[in-house]
């Protein structure tokens, strides 16, 4: 009885939550309403901002309001209230959230060598959204958390921490499938088209992502980690545009390399140290005014919420984030609530005569979890109060592993210092400069007149979209490295 009554309840819950897609006109099994997706979204975009930063740039972002404006209103969703920002990152990667967010990075837009370039993603991104891509991912996510009421035993990654103490933001990194990316690209040369922009550029950028994955040791970057090789993406896209051209059959499509180039003119490029930035193995924060050292051989990744450190084998994580709390006791009961912890010791302690508080936790798992003593994630935690300022490094590993990674937390967490080095405290960021060559010469030639060092040609000739090889006529616009 108890059967039927369920599989009675499923069928009616199935009925409920059919809907037509408004991109394929087929009807999908969706858990979430376009009034959730609206709401998905506004929750969300105080986490993005939060957790990024805004790129102050207000010519740069009156350019993507009114373009993206623009683009979704000749997409099948014209009536969602689409916003488009730029998040102060320097890695190349754009993306949507439910509800018609999309945020561009300054690294992508610095990437970017013309406005149909950006317009073929800003139409892949919109795509996400009419689709219902996100919608559709955090479906799966729903009926996932249906399967862990019933009682499946999921092993904790070392990574939802990260993840907790960035206030969720799990949403944002939903991993799409291969038929939703392709079902994108389709959607980018289809509005960027209609938009009146040059699709075949779009393809062209893909030949960029994919040089910056094999200039930086990775199959893809970021913003291709769950994408499609960018080598087919480029043959694929380039047959779409050329087909969309064709049928919509108008005069001269845009491009406008010049007046793109010129816009981003003096945009950040690479790492902001005003926002803390990694040199010879240590961390400083000019503006906070600290530093520390990084365990040696670890990755680290800065955002404005948290700084993240691991080993090549992915088996520990150390990060410093803010502590909520105007007192180390508040601090520690904020983090044990917000981390859900179950401390197993704590005590007051100074590092480098700063007052600290040190605790040790485990995770607070569910009565039907089942998890071996060896498998259990330890996190150290260490409180430390700095200039009215209560900061929280937590190093997070397997029991098994603990005594291989502690030595490396607590060497970091002694490490923390008051930063008075004025030319540390002082250090400006790169930025890129647009340079209008005198001369016809090759790429190379023209980047080394312009003081590029010869170890970043490669770099440079990635973000001009060229090959070092390249003759560059005179009086062409190219980008360069600059203050």
């Amino acid at each position: 009885m108890k059967k039927l009554s369920l599989l009675s309840l499923l069928f009616f819950f199935a009925f409920l939550s059919c809907y037509r897609n408004p991109v394929t006109g087929k009807k999908e099994f969706l858990l979430v309403s376009e009034s959730q997706e609206i709401a998905m979204g506004k929750q969300y975009d105080p986490s993005v901002v939060a957790s990024f930063g805004l790129y102050e740039d207000d010519a740069l972002q009156k350019f993507i309001n009114e373009r993206g404006l623009k683009m979704a209103k000749l997409s099948h969703r014209p009536e969602l209230p689409y916003e488009f920002k730029i998040l102060d990152s320097p890695v190349v990667n754009a993306f949507a959230v439910p509800g018609g967010y999309v945020y561009f990075t300054r690294g992508i837009m610095a990437h970017f060598n013309n406005e149909a370039e950006f317009a073929g993603v800003l139409g892949h991104e919109i795509g996400h959204v009419t689709a219902k891509h996100s919608a559709k991912q955090q479906t799966s996510q729903i009926l996932g958390q249906i399967g862990l009421i019933a009682g499946v035993v999921i092993k904790p990654e070392l990574a939802q921490y990260a993840e907790l103490a960035q206030q969720g933001l799990g949403l944002l990194f939903l991993k799409f499938s291969r038929d939703h990316e392709s079902e994108s690209d389709k959607l980018g040369v289809e509005y960027s088209t209609a938009a009146g922009y040059n699709a075949l550029e779009m393809a062209e950028f893909f030949q960029t992502i994919k040089r910056i994955g094999e200039q930086s040791g990775q199959s893809v970057p970021t913003i291709l980690s769950t994408h499609p090789d960018p080598g087919d993406r480029y043959t694929r896209v380039n047959l779409m545009a050329r087909k969309a051209q064709q049928k919509v059959n108008r005069g001269a499509l845009v491009t406008n390399r010049d007046g793109y180039l010129q816009m981003i003119d003096g945009i950040v490029y690479g790492e902001d140290p005003r926002q803390g930035y990694v040199e010879n193995g240590s961390f400083y924060h000019p503006e906070l005014k600290f530093y520390f050292k990084i365990p040696t051989g670890w990755n680290s990744q800065n955002s404005p919420t948290q700084f993240q450190m691991a080993p090549s084998d992915g088996n520990a994580l150390l990060m410093l984030t803010l502590a909520q709390g105007k007192t180390l006791n508040e601090a520690q009961q904020n983090t044990v609530q917000q981390l859900q912890l179950k401390v197993q010791s704590s005590r007051r302690t100074t590092v480098n005569g700063y007052p600290a508080l040190e605790m040790v936790s485990t995770q607070q798992t569910d009565a039907n979890t089942q998890q071996s003593t060896a498998q259990q994630v330890i996190i150290n935690s260490t409180l430390i109060e700095f200039q009215g300022v209560i900061y929280a490094f937590h190093g997070l590993t397997y029991q098994q592993m603990l005594s291989k990674y502690e030595p490396s937390f607590k060497q970091t967490v002694n490490s923390f210092k008051l930063l008075s080095d004025p030319a540390k405290l002082n250090k400006q960021p790169e930025r890129i400069r647009v340079k209008k060559v005198p001369r016809t010469a090759t790429l190379k030639d023209q980047l080394q007149e312009y003081g590029v060092p010869s170890n970043r040609l490669e770099e440079m000739a990635i973000v001009n979209g060229m090959q070092l090889t390249d003759k560059v006529q005179s009086g062409t616009l190219i980008k360069v490295l600059g203050k």
